[in-house]
């Protein structure tokens, strides 16, 4: 990933609603899940859960499906990676051994997680 784009999505992410957003479809999978649902589980407008996704759509956070009336949202894992990646791309100044808690942690698949979010 490069600099401008990690911005972008950086930028994306630094809003409350956004980032919650992000978190709700992390959790639901690669199933996604429909705006509507989205507003619900976050108790917010439709209008405003739509201005939100599509800044997210625009910052390559989430994509989107359309299933027949609805649009399904979905992170994008392999953007979210690369956020993550080009946080980590120089870690440590050469101690990888520093790093290595985050590399092994099981924070992504963390039961408290997805309960959390549902």
């Amino acid at each position: 990933m490069e600099e401008r784009q990690a911005l972008g999505a950086f930028a994306a992410l630094s809003q409350e609603t956004r980032l919650q957003i992000v978190r709700l479809l992390v959790v639901a999978g690669p199933d996604g899940m429909p705006s509507g649902q989205i507003g619900e589980k976050l108790d917010v407008s439709p209008s405003n859960v739509s201005f939100h996704l599509k800044e997210l759509e625009r910052a390559g956070l989430v994509s989107t499906e359309r299933a027949s009336r609805s649009i399904i949202y979905r992170a994008d894992y392999d953007a979210l990676g690369g956020l993550v990646r080009f946080l980590m791309e120089d870690c440590c100044a050469g101690h990888p051994e520093i790093c290595a808690p985050v590399g092994a942690s099981n924070v992504c698949c963390s039961p408290a997680l997805k309960e959390k979010m549902q």
